[in-house]
């Protein structure tokens, strides 16, 4: 059984900054790739940012420059650190991974989420 397991959520005033991870555990071959979506109320769940396994990166236009993304293979961990948050970041941060529980077979996996409040 994979679950992945967030953390590092909270409030922060605009312009502040936090980090979330985003932990793998269970049995499984390998992590090809992990990401950050984000569902603010009343709209749609999008893509934030992901890591594939050769380290290449993708950022949404919004968060280009001030969110990065990165990821500790060695803990099954991806991060991602968010600076100069403004109030449109307040969301819920979903964590989501594709895992190859067994070799050459691929399955995906959510997170439960975890809030982001900018306000001040």
């Amino acid at each position: 059984q994979v679950q992945l397991v967030e953390s590092g959520g909270g409030l922060v005033q605009p312009g502040g900054s936090l980090r979330l991870s985003c932990a793998a555990s269970g049995t499984f071959f390998s992590i090809f790739s992990m990401a950050w979506y984000r569902q603010a109320p009343g709209k749609q769940r999008g893509l934030v940012a992901s890591m594939n396994t050769d380290d290449r990166t993708y950022y949404t236009d919004s968060v280009k420059g001030r969110f990065t993304i990165s990821r500790d293979n060695a803990k099954n961990t991806v991060y991602l650190q968010m600076d100069s948050l403004k109030p449109d970041d307040t969301a819920v941060y979903y964590c989501h991974a594709i895992i190859e529980t067994e070799p050459r077979n691929y399955a995906n996996y959510w997170g439960q989420g975890t809030r982001v409040t900018v306000s001040s």
